[in-house]
């Protein structure tokens, strides 16, 4: 390993390329790692973290509103956008400088720059060259936004987390995680909320039960959500933005936001001439240990487009280190992975959706439940909460569980260790429910439905 600069030079400080830096470090590799952006990449500075402080800002309104029932008098609430990105910003900096700190504690030699690959062991930045036994592509993806007239005066969700002020009516175009959240936060934040997706229903992959449900109670709360519908000019006018759609219909806006995919972001990353293979869309093909197509350099996170996920990530960086310096070669885990969406109500969910679910296994028996809050029956709050289990009918075993309800992805992460250790309906009707919660709800469905 001494006839190169480092037993490992990783290519982006995102979650997964930090944890594989740091713990290979602490295994007593020689480790550099090079960023171009920021440290923490997208989760840490414009994905989970501020995304996530969004969100409890914007349901504050729905707090205060709620306050009433409970025998609370509130002032009308008066909200401040700058203050809340100023100190959104303070927090983010904090973080920069943690991870600053863990790289550094570690012993990782630390690069500023956009480094690219000139062959298999060699890698430049700002134009030096620097050689390593192991290379790790970790540089995550960016937001894709299509070519239409006018796409330039939209933005993405990086752009989102830097407004100057609350635009007073928003146009959301996508129907993914990151599109519904976005149009909950706007919306609890005051701001008129349309939200345009080109299907027939928004969150495709996820149960069709939990698209209903989220739709259902976004429209109650008075989102704008238009299914089927589609953008295909956008232009100025006076001081707002006019945007015609696919079937001749017309709408304005102060901003529009385009949250209609990310994409590997390999461009410009030396890739052909160190003969790593890409797909179509430019994720880099990796086999079962993260390895690439060339035998010495590895792919974790978002530019793998396996499952684009912050705590994925951070398990890919765990197998890696433990392949190639504990002599344990290690396959990462991908299945039953639990992940939450924190839109408006949120949604939680691990495991197979009943389609999946019914796909793969045949029959299947299907839990579910819709009731009201405890807290709403004072605030009086039209709202419901949806908890479903998908159970595999052969061994009784519970492959599927999903929620779209307060706190639903806190819920649903204490659920997901009863689905990883692949445990059965009567195993959770054995467990004795804590009263008077929502949670309880798993452990109580006892009738399947028709």
């Amino acid at each position: 390993m001494a006839s190169h600069d480092y037993d490992l030079f990783t290519i982006g400080a995102g979650s997964g390329g930090v944890r594989a830096s740091r713990m290979a470090a602490g295994a007593g590799a020689r480790v550099a790692v090079a960023e171009e952006r920021y440290l923490g990449g997208t989760c840490v500075n414009v994905g989970c973290i501020p995304k996530k402080l969004l969100v409890h800002a914007a349901h504050f309104r729905e707090e205060v509103e709620d306050a009433a029932g409970f025998g609370w008098s509130v002032a009308e609430p008066v909200f401040d956008w700058p203050a809340l990105i100023a100190n959104k910003d303070r927090e983010i900096a904090r973080l920069n400088g943690v991870y600053a700190g863990l790289l550094d504690g570690a012993g990782v030699t630390r690069i500023e720059g956009r480094a690219r690959l000139v062959d298999a062991h060699t890698v430049e930045v700002g134009g030096s060259r620097i050689t390593a036994t192991n290379i790790l592509l970790a540089p995550g993806g960016w937001p894709h936004l299509p070519d239409i007239p006018g796409i330039e005066l939209a933005i993405s969700s990086n752009e989102a987390f830097h407004l100057a002020g609350l635009p007073r009516r928003v146009i959301i175009v996508g129907g993914g995680y990151i599109a519904v959240e976005f149009a909950g936060i706007f919306h609890g934040m005051g701001a008129d909320v349309v939200q345009l997706y080109r299907g027939p229903l928004f969150l495709r992959g996820f149960d069709d039960d939990v698209r209903e449900a989220l739709a259902s109670e976004m429209r109650k709360k008075g989102i704008d959500l238009r299914f089927e519908a589609r953008p295909s000019r956008i232009e100025r006018a006076g001081d707002a933005l006019r945007v015609e759609l696919d079937d001749g219909g017309v709408l304005e806006a102060d901003c529009v936001m385009y949250a209609t995919g990310r994409r590997p972001l390999t461009a410009d990353l030396g890739l052909e001439e160190a003969g790593v293979a890409t797909d179509v869309y430019g994720a880099i093909t990796v086999d079962a240990y993260s390895r690439t197509s060339v035998e010495n350099i590895w792919a974790i996170g978002d530019v793998t487009d396996r499952i684009q996920l912050t705590p994925v990530a951070i398990h890919e960086a765990m197998c890696l280190v433990r392949t190639l310096f504990h002599d344990d070669p290690t396959v990462p885990d991908h299945a039953d992975v639990a992940s939450a969406v924190f839109s408006l109500p949120p949604i939680g969910t691990v495991g197979l959706t009943e389609a999946e679910a019914r796909a793969r296994l045949g029959d299947v028996d299907v839990y579910r439940s819709r009731f009201r809050p405890l807290k709403h029956t004072l605030s009086g709050r039209d709202e419901q909460t949806l908890m479903k289990l998908v159970v595999d009918r052969a061994s009784d075993r519970v492959v599927g569980a999903h929620m779209v309800g307060p706190d639903a992805g806190e819920i649903i992460q204490g659920i997901a260790i009863a689905v990883k250790m692949r445990a059965t309906k009567a195993q959770f009707d054995a467990t004795v429910g804590i009263h008077p919660t929502a949670a309880e709800e798993f452990v109580t469905m006892r009738e399947p439905v028709a």
